[in-house]
């Protein structure tokens, strides 16, 4: 009897954990920087990305060497450096972490295959709150190519280069001897930082 029970709920829900399950890799399972063109409102960029797997920690460089992102997914918390300022900035995980959050709750449907930038990558189509799209991933998390709709602004990147290797984990500390700034509306643009204390 137990057993019929048991596989009367196994093939319940068999649909649903097939579902859960065909999803793709999103967090890097291995240390890796990537460097991407980046379009979007009629402007585009050139910027990296590393990835320190075992504690789950990204950085993203800006252009131009204007400064970087660190997003922290194992603690939940990002901040910013604007070397120009020599300047951090603590900002809210959705803006630190940026699509890979938005991807983390996204319905997923499973497409064709690609090889971008000499790695093979699988394409998903995405749907999750307020954005929707494509994007390219490999059997072990590495966005290769995203482009889509997210708050009603379209953007695009593909991955041009492609480096497996451990990450110096000083680049995603906190830098010494900057000014800690508070930004109430996060990220610039909309009321700019004002001066807190030093660290």
């Amino acid at each position: 009897m137990r057993t019929i029970i048991a596989a009367a709920v196994i093939a319940a829900f068999s649909p649903v954990i097939a579902q859960a399950q065909d999803r793709p890799q999103i967090f890097p399972t291995r240390d890796v920087a990537v460097t991407y063109n980046v379009s979007g409102q009629g402007q585009g960029a050139e910027l990296t990305m590393q990835w320190s797997a075992a504690q789950r920690l990204m950085r993203m460089n800006m252009p131009g060497g204007m400064g970087y992102m660190v997003a922290d997914h194992q603690n939940q918390r990002g901040f910013m450096v604007m070397e120009a300022m020599r300047s951090i900035i603590d900002v809210p995980m959705q803006e630190a972490a940026g699509m890979q959050q938005q991807l983390e709750n996204a319905r997923f449907t499973r497409g064709g295959t690609e090889k971008i930038a000499g790695a093979d990558c699988t394409v998903w189509r995405y749907q999750g709150e307020g954005q929707n799209g494509e994007a390219c991933i490999t059997a072990d998390g590495v966005m290769l190519r995203a482009e889509g709709t997210a708050q009603g602004q379209q953007g695009r990147m593909q991955a041009t280069r492609v480096a497996y290797g451990p990450q110096d984990p000083g680049q995603f500390r906190r830098p010494q001897g900057y000014q800690s700034m508070q930004m109430p509306q996060g990220i610039p643009g909309m009321a700019g930082p004002r001066q807190a204390t030093p660290r």
